[in-house]
This record gives structure tokens, sequence and C-alpha cells, in this order.
């Protein structure tokens, strides 16, 4: 027999989603221990579960994947052959649909104009606290992207507008905002992207409260702090407009107990999990979260939301332990900042907790 824990990792679903699919009836336990409630899988459902992770991981649907399986363990050879076909199909006419909208949005692209600044033909300078520019800078790189398709969101976007720095960064599934004070820029606004590797060599410089000086000319930007000096090139896309994608509803503002919130994601195995949000927040346990997915409703009073652990994580450990969540529903992103700080904060979009 194969505890769920190995069952997990020889399949490739992971310990959540076999739970998942034995909540739905997909792939039940062989056998449950009735005095512990612990799973046990039988050595021929090892193969059942790697199809299952092969037809989640194409897109079929949960009610064509019952068949497919009920059929393949039944013998029936003819049944899944036209499953599949006509599951590749769909997705050939979903992609075919998708590719349309997209030439239609690339040709209504090519006739806008972009009024946002990411260089500047003149030489800029100004001073930023070395101390305040660290902690801004240590605030936002956990958010940092690695997808190689969109090299733009491998950086750090520097907003210098006024007496403000602000550094935002984003993977799309999470966005980190910071600010530090300026002096000696007042002039236009300027947007630069920092690639993470040039911001990596610059935050050994700021080790105190000394004044940094930040030099912009063009395509290019330098620190230099203590007489030590790091140069580079920035990133010549235009970064995402962050301001538009922070302008949400107000939301009801929950307090987190930051310690056993970190304790209580730390044990969690899985690419996603449910918190519970009622007074306070918390992980919901497998009981508290049986209903999910299942149109039947959960076990808890309060709202129910996907986060993936390690990502909330990454944010609660740049954060200090009395910070708030923001909830403005379902479908939006969870926003975390500190009480008193609206310009120090980190938006993290929620799972959905149906597979």
């Amino acid at each position: 027999m194969h505890s769920i824990g190995e069952m997990g990792r020889d399949s490739g679903l992971g310990v959540s989603a076999l739970r998942f699919y034995d909540r739905v009836g997909v792939l039940p336990p062989a056998r449950v221990d009735p005095a512990t409630g612990y799973r046990w899988y039988a050595p021929e459902q090892l193969d059942e579960a790697r199809l299952l992770a092969r037809l989640r991981q194409a897109g079929m649907p949960l009610a064509d994947i019952r068949l497919v399986l009920a059929a393949w363990s039944g013998g029936d050879t003819g049944l899944v052959p036209r499953l599949l076909d006509g599951h590749l199909r769909r997705l050939e006419r979903e992609l075919a649909d998708a590719r349309g909208a997209l030439s239609a949005v690339r040709a209504r692209l090519g006739h806008k104009e972009s009024t946002m600044t990411t260089t500047t033909a003149r030489t800029t300078r100004l001073t930023v606290p070395a101390g305040e520019f660290a902690a801004a800078l240590d605030s936002v790189r956990f958010a940092v992207g690695t997808d190689p398709e969109l090299p733009v969101l491998g950086g750090i976007l520097f907003d210098m507008e006024e007496a403000d720095l602000h550094v935002v960064a984003t993977d799309r599934y999470r966005m980190a905002v910071a600010r530090a004070s300026t002096t000696g820029h007042g002039g236009e606004r300027i947007q630069l992207t920092v690639p993470a590797p040039l911001v990596d060599a610059m935050r050994p410089l700021l080790t105190d409260d000394s004044p940094a000086l930040l030099t912009v000319d063009g395509d290019g930007i330098e620190l230099e702090t203590q007489g030590r000096r790091v140069a580079g090139q920035v990133l010549g896309e235009e970064f995402p407009d962050y301001r538009r994608l922070t302008r949400l509803p107000e939301g009801r503002r929950i307090p987190l107990d930051v310690p056993a919130l970190r304790k209580a994601l730390g044990g969690q195995d899985g690419e996603r999990c449910a918190l519970v949000l009622t007074d306070t927040v918390t992980v919901a346990d497998e009981t508290d979260a049986s209903g999910i997915g299942s149109g039947h409703g959960s076990a808890v009073a309060g709202d129910l939301v996907g986060v993936n652990p390690a990502f909330l994580l990454d944010a609660l450990a740049v954060g200090d332990d009395d910070m708030l969540l923001e909830y403005v529903g379902p479908k939006a992103p969870l926003v975390l900042l500190r009480p008193g700080t609206e310009d120090a904060y980190s938006l993290l979009m929620p799972c959905t907790l149906d597979a």
C-alpha cells in the first residue's frame, strides 16, 4: 500500500489534489484508517493517479475525467479515444478563438501611442536615504517574475515623481509596492525598470542611513554611496501601469496573527490552501474545507478564499507581526499592509479551490 504522501510524490498530483479527488469520488483510496482517517492506496492505483495527473494537466473537465478513468479501469478501449479526441478538438477551437481575439488586441495596440516614460534623455540625479531605500527594495524583491517570456517582469520598477521613489515588482500572481523619500528631483515623472541582478548588486551597498545617490542617464542607472558604485542598463520594455492594477474597491480589513499564520502556512504541502476569513484569518483544515468545490457549501462560517501558501508566506516574511489583510471579494486580490501605512503593501491573487 502507498501512503498519501508517497502517492502524491510518485503520481505528480500532490497531497491536496489527492484529498480533493477523494472527496469528489474520482480517486478514492483503497483503505482509510478508521481511527486516524489516514488514506492508503493500492499499488494498482498509481497508474490511475498518473493518468489523472496527465488529464488534469491537459485541462480536461472533471466530468470527462470521470468517464475516462471509469472506461480505462473497466477495459473499454473504445470510449477513451473518443473522449480524448473530443477534448483535443475543443482545445483547438478555443485556441483558434484565442488567436483571433489576440490578433484584434495586437491591432488595437498598434494604433495606440504609449504615454508612459521609461527613459529620460537628460541626466537626472536624486538622493535617497540608504536604509529607507534598502527597506523598500527588501519589501518588493520577492515578487519579481522569473518567466523568460515576460522579461520586463524580471526587474523592479523605479517610479520617480517629485519627492517619492516608488519601487514595484510583480510576477502577475502577486505584486508588491513600497516607497522611499527622495531629494533633488522635482521634475517630470521618470519610470524605468531595473533588472533583478542589478538590484541585487545595489542592495549590499545600502548598509546604513547615509545618503545614496541615484543617477539616471538615458537607459543607464548608477547607485553611489560611501564611495562605492554600481551601474548598469535598465530594461527597454515598459512596465505595466501598477497604479491601475491597485485601484480596488474598499474592502474589509482584518488583523493578522502573523506568527500563527506563518506556522500554519509552513505546514501546507500543496500549491493552494484555503483561508477562513472571519474577525481573524486562519488556515482551513481538511474538515473546514471539505465542502469546497463540491457544491454543498463548507463546514465553516465565514469567507473561504484560496491562496498559494508559499506566496503568502513570502509576503508575510517581509512584513511586521502587526499586519492587516484587506478582503474585497473572492475573485479580487488580497491586500496585505501595515496599519497606518498606505503606500507600502502587497497584492496576492486568489487561487481557485475546485481542483
